[in-house]
């Protein structure tokens, strides 16, 4: 657990800072290669399905926005890597809300696949209608990932553009409601868990 608490300390410390947390290895080597297997079946599968944007009833599938391809986690699937990943994201919220009372009280989680030209242009994740998001969390499941490979997160500043490699195990973690982000143009497939701790 001690290992996981010092994790934890530099995804907050580095968001403290930064107003961007980012950490390597929150996703441990194992559990990053279990959780990629899962994605990369799901897709042979044809289960991933294209990503759109809004919520409930208004929602756009627009791939000049968008193009990557998303399936929503559920510990209902009874899957036991992706509840490993659930018990991981469990402690992180109980830490997050013990040193920082941040109030979060559930979060969401889906896999994601950007195919090779695949990109989203830049948003916010907070929808205009429904504030529950707080916190936007994406962790990296890519082995091997070169520079040329594109397929950066760009964060926009006021001042500034941070740009963001998409290294297996890491984590990135910033506000919903604050940063404009996208996903640069990947050049071979990219994969990640990407989602948002909630407060009702």
């Amino acid at each position: 657990m001690q290992l996981l608490e010092t994790t934890f300390n530099t995804l907050i410390e580095t968001f403290i800072e930064n107003k961007v947390g980012v950490t390597e290895n929150f996703l441990n080597a194992t559990l990053a290669s279990k959780l990629r297997s899962n994605l990369l079946n799901l897709y042979s599968q044809n289960k991933l399905r294209s990503a759109g944007t809004g919520n409930g009833t208004v929602v756009v599938k627009d791939k000049s926005i968008r193009s990557d391809r998303i399936y929503w986690l559920d510990r209902k699937n009874n899957n036991e890597d992706e509840n490993a990943f659930f018990d991981l994201m469990d402690a992180f919220v109980s830490y997050l809300n013990r040193t920082c009372y941040t109030g979060i009280t559930g979060y969401e989680f889906h896999y994601t696949l950007y195919e090779k030209g695949s990109f989203y242009k830049k948003h916010i994740d907070q929808f205009t209608n429904n504030k529950s998001r707080q916190y936007s969390m994406i962790l990296y499941l890519n082995e091997d990932w070169q520079p040329e490979d594109g397929g950066e997160l760009s964060i926009h500043f006021n001042d500034k553009v941070q740009n963001i490699s998409p290294l297996n195990g890491k984590s990135v973690f910033f506000k919903s409601s604050e940063l404009a982000h996208e996903v640069l143009v990947a050049y071979k497939p990219r994969m990640s868990i990407t989602g948002w701790l909630k407060k009702d």
